[in-house]
């Protein structure tokens, strides 16, 4: 297995996508206007084409919540 295709702690996939510059630009851009990094426009973006096209799976899970992760200390 290649590294790209080894999961991450988090049980997500690491792909290596390879962009036009431009595009690349353009997505930045895109991202930072809805507070977002590159990584979570790309997979929003796509999610959203899947789920046009009636192809996203049930049993995809939901994407990561934004922003920080609640407190557990209770404070």
């Amino acid at each position: 297995m290649t590294r790209a295709a080894e999961q991450s702690g988090s049980g997500r996939k690491a792909v290596l996508l390879r962009l036009d510059p431009a595009v690349h630009e353009a997505l930045t851009r895109w991202a930072g206007d809805e507070l977002r990094s590159v990584n979570a426009q790309v997979d929003m973006v796509l999610r959203d084409a899947l789920r046009r096209a009636g192809r996203l799976p049930g049993t995809a899970a939901p994407p990561p919540r934004r922003g920080r992760p609640p407190r557990s200390d209770g404070t």
